[in-house]
């Protein structure tokens, strides 16, 4: 039997990693966070030094890294990086370097493989228009930018009036403008995706709008 996918892209602090999480919990499914290899790829090169401009040496690191995603953690070089990787800091690194093409090359056979053995549930930014075109489903899930930073500094246990707030919206307005504009999978909806806004929705509704989605397609 063919594996079924359903691809959740989306701009930044969007919410997709949690929502696609909970669909593949919800549906009993594997789950791939595609955003959280860039963060390991960038998190490797801040570690040894390597420059966000070398990609030949950024497309090495992507081939070669070893990586476990394990009970809903992360491993690098055989280290716990869950909370490591989220950091602001190595989210921008992240973003330069997923406009290089060789390291996106390099990472697009080590996402293909999730879903070779079993039903999968895939986030980033080009999962239903580049790695997985074949899927069932996919969706483009968005909010405004304004409300992407209430919930990304809530996440960082800040106050909505923070000083933090007026930062971390104009990374990712600069974030936004960065991913729609590079030469290489740029950020957009895929062909045939779903535009789900959930800029007033709450986790739980949007989880569930996902799934009655992709059970009007099976059923």
């Amino acid at each position: 039997m063919t594996t079924q996918i359903i691809t959740i892209d989306g701009p930044v602090a969007s919410g997709k990693g949690t929502i696609a999480n909970l669909v593949a919990q919800e549906l009993g499914w594997r789950y791939l966070d595609s955003g959280a290899l860039y963060r390991l790829v960038a998190l490797s090169a801040k570690e040894n030094s390597v420059a966000v401009e070398d990609e030949i040496q950024l497309a090495k690191l992507a081939a070669e890294l070893p990586v476990e995603f394990l009970e809903g953690e992360i491993y690098l070089y055989y280290q716990l990086v869950t909370n490591k990787i989220r950091a602001e800091e190595i989210g921008l690194i992240a973003s330069q370097i997923a406009m290089h093409p060789k390291v996106r090359t390099a990472l697009l056979e080590r996402q293909k493989e999730f879903a070779k053995e079993a039903n999968l549930v895939a986030d980033g930014r080009d999962m239903g228009s580049v790695v997985f075109p074949e899927a069932q489903l996919k969706v483009y899930l968005t909010a405004s930018a304004e409300e992407r930073a209430k919930r990304r500094v809530k996440q960082l246990g800040l106050a909505i009036d923070s000083p933090e707030y007026q930062k971390i919206y104009q990374d990712i307005l600069a974030r936004d403008e960065r991913d729609k504009n590079r030469t290489v999978a740029p950020l957009k909806p895929a062909q045939g995706a779903k535009i789900l806004d959930s800029s007033t929705l709450s986790i739980e509704e949007t989880v569930k709008k996902i799934i009655k989605w992709y059970q009007e397609l099976v059923n």
